[in-house]
Parts: structure tokens; C-alpha cells; sequence
């Protein structure tokens, strides 16, 4: 038996839920959700702790780092999510947010049992992404014991980067190795030890905090518009017509024709049309504006 495991909250078992299997559908699904509740609870708790790792992002991104994620399981799964969905959303190069899952990109799909108790393994991905001491690694685990995400985080801070651990229990192993832990306690599960229930729904908040913060952050959002999203099918197609639309107050046809000339990029046309700049002298001044079309707009 190992000790350290049998003493999580996250292996405890719910006395709440302790018959769950002899409720009806309505119940089941009644009594999940009340347990959800809790989620935003723990998640509020870690706001200070939040806010600290979103700060040291923002500052690692605008200075040219790079953040990576390293999970397992359904931690793994959900770094990924969070990473892929930063370019069509900011426009961002896909090597500036990262993630990577033990077991390997079949793991996004196939539970890779056992992948995660393999330090080594982490500590290689790591060394493979070229991390220097600019960048800022973020290690995302239930329990805090994940073995591959440890040896990430290990090799990580060994290279200079800054380490940040997303965990759901108090005193982990992960908790010595980071700069911030972020650790919304969500309590025992529903059903005991299923981690992708209340404690991935608080994983998932809040690494949907730590990129959506520090994009607001670095310029990528004008009032709550995200103006720098790669319009790269019909939806944000459709999308970038009507933020553009939304901000100017310019009709479909002006909205489109200046998104045409601007290849897209919605901040570019909003900053042609509301200043009456060129595309050239457009992007002049957001460059020296570091992106942040307000403060573009001021000038």
C-alpha cells in the first residue's frame, strides 16, 4: 500500500456519494452536480497563487520565452487542449505555448498505463524542448506524484526555466520543485480516485485563467474582442467580420473590405479604420505599440 497515495484527498472516499449506485438517473446526476459546485469554490481559494504564475507568464511570453505543459492522464489531455487552442484564439505561434502527455501523442486518445511513473521520460521531453531559463514549464497532476511530470519539472528548473505546479491536494511532492503551486482542493470524487471529474473540471479553469490572462495581458484582447484570432475557417471568419463591425461600428461590406486588405488580422483592420492609416503605417504603429491597440489608438 502506498502511504503517500492512500493520504490524498483526491483517493478519499465521499461519504456523500457512498451510494450513488442505488440512486435513480435524475439523482446520480443531481448529486454530480452538487459536487461540481464545489469546484469554483477551490478555485477562487488559489486566485493569489493564480494570479503569481499569470504575471511571470505574461512576462515570459512578452520577453520572447515560451510556456510548455507537462501532464499525464487527463492533465496531460487538458494541457494539450489549452495549447492548441491558443492559436486560432490569439493568433499565436504554435511553438509559443506547448504541451506535452506521458505516453506520447497516443496517449491523447489511449490511456498509456504505467507512462507516468517514468521520471526519465520526462526529463527527456524536456531536454527535447530546447527549455532555457526565459521560458516558464507548467506541470499539471492530480496528486502531485506524477513521476514523468516531476522529472519535467526537475530537468526544467535545472535548465533555468520557471516551474509552476497545477495540483488538487496540500504538501505534494510537486509543491518543493516550483516557483507557484496552484492547488484548488476540490475533496473526495464522486466516484473514488476519478480525478477527471471535479479535479479536472478545476484543472481545466484554471489553465483557461493562466492563458486567457496573460493574453489580455500581452494586447491579444481589445475590451473583451480577440482581435489577433487566426480567421482561419468560416466560423472565425464570420467571427473577425463581426468583432470588426462590433468595435468600428463599419457595416459588412467595409468590415470585409478592410479585412481583405488587412489579410485577416482584425486588430490591423480596426487600426486602418478607425485611425485611416495604411496597412503600412498601421502596422508601424501597433509594432511600436507592442500589439496593444488601445494604446495604438491613443497616439
Amino acid at each position: 500500500m502506498n502511504e503517500y497515495l492512500m493520504n490524498l484527498i483526491t483517493e478519499q472516499v465521499n461519504q456523500t456519494t457512498k451510494d450513488i449506485d442505488e440512486l435513480s438517473t435524475t439523482q446520480i446526476l443531481e448529486l454530480i452536480n452538487k459536487e461540481d459546485s464545489k469546484v469554483t469554490v477551490a478555485v477562487e481559494k488559489e486566485i493569489s497563487q493564480i494570479a503569481k504564475a499569470v504575471d511571470i507568464i505574461t512576462v515570459s511570453l512578452g520577453n520572447g520565452g515560451k510556456m510548455i505543459y507537462f501532464g499525464a492522464g487527463t492533465s496531460g489531455r487538458l494541457g494539450i487542449l489549452d495549447a492548441s487552442e491558443c492559436p486560432p484564439t490569439y493568433g499565436t505561434d504554435p511553438a509559443l505555448i506547448q504541451a506535452y502527455i506521458a505516453g506520447g501523442d497516443i496517449a491523447i486518445r489511449t490511456a498509456v498505463e504505467g507512462s507516468e511513473d517514468i521520471e526519465e521520460d520526462g526529463r527527456n521531453q524536456a531536454l527535447e524542448c530546447h527549455i532555457t531559463k526565459g521560458d516558464v514549464v507548467v506541470g499539471i497532476t492530480a496528486s502531485g506524484s506524477a513521476a514523468y511530470v516531476i522529472g519535467a519539472l526537475k530537468q526544467a528548473k535545472e535548465l533555468g526555466a520557471t516551474v509552476i505546479g497545477v495540483v488538487n491536494n496540500r504538501n505534494t511532492k510537486l509543491d518543493p520543485i516550483c516557483d507557484v503551486c496552484i492547488a484548488p482542493v476540490t475533496g473526495p470524487e464522486v466516484i473514488v480516485g476519478s480525478t477527471r471529474m471535479k479535479a479536472g473540471t478545476a484543472q481545466k479553469m484554471v489553465l483557461n485563467m493562466l492563458t486567457t490572462a496573460a493574453m489580455i495581458k500581452l494586447g491579444k484582447v481589445y475590451g473583451n474582442m480577440m482581435v489577433d484570432l487566426n480567421a482561419s475557417n468560416v466560423k472565425l471568419i464570420d467571427r473577425a467580420i463581426r468583432i470588426v463591425k462590433t468595435v468600428t461600428g463599419v457595416n459588412d461590406a467595409t468590415a470585409k473590405e478592410f479585412l481583405e486588405k488587412s489579410n485577416y488580422k482584425s486588430k490591423l483592420a480596426i487600426m486602418m479604420i478607425q485611425s485611416g492609416y495604411t496597412v503600412e503605417e498601421s502596422k508601424r504603429i501597433l509594432k511600436d505599440n507592442n500589439g496593444y491597440l488601445k494604446q495604438a489608438l491613443s497616439k
